[in-house]
């Protein structure tokens, strides 16, 4: 089957697959934190990291380059809440330094794939076109492995 004719969905975007790497990340150090946090911090962490993914999934099903837009928007503003919370959970010694760089760094890139994103998309919504850039939104690997 011709690669142009496969069916398309939010789970080849580049960047919904950068966010559901953070989303696991963000379980797998929450389970560290302490009990008292279940409730708090973590459920706070947990929500934002889901936020970022939901909004880009959300935004690719509503078919409108503007609603799309305002979506991304909002998982950025989660990745940036998400930010907020990680200096929270390094200010609680919850995590350390190393782990904490490391998921900004990855949370960071998200934001830029975001923005390169919503480029891509007023570009389009200018030009009114509907083509799918292969290389730059969509991966080759149809079963991301999240491990």
């Amino acid at each position: 089957m011709d690669r142009k004719s496969d069916y398309k969905s939010f789970e080849s975007l580049k960047v919904w697959q950068k966010a559901r790497q953070i989303r696991k990340d963000i379980f797998d150090i929450c389970k560290s934190f302490p009990k008292e946090e279940t409730y708090k911090l973590s459920d706070q962490m947990i929500r934002s990291s889901r936020s970022i993914g939901n909004n880009i999934s959300e935004g690719y099903g509503r078919y409108h380059y503007q609603e799309n837009i305002q979506f991304c928007r909002q998982s950025r503003g989660s990745a940036y809440e998400l930010i907020d919370h990680l200096i929270t959970a390094l200010d609680c010694e919850y995590i350390q330094e190393k782990d904490f760089t490391s998921l900004k760094m990855k949370i960071i890139e998200c934001i830029k794939m975001t923005n390169g994103y919503i480029a891509y998309l007023n570009k389009q919504k200018a030009n009114k076109s509907i083509s799918e850039p292969e290389d730059i939104m969509y991966s080759d690997n149809k079963n991301f492995d999240v491990s």
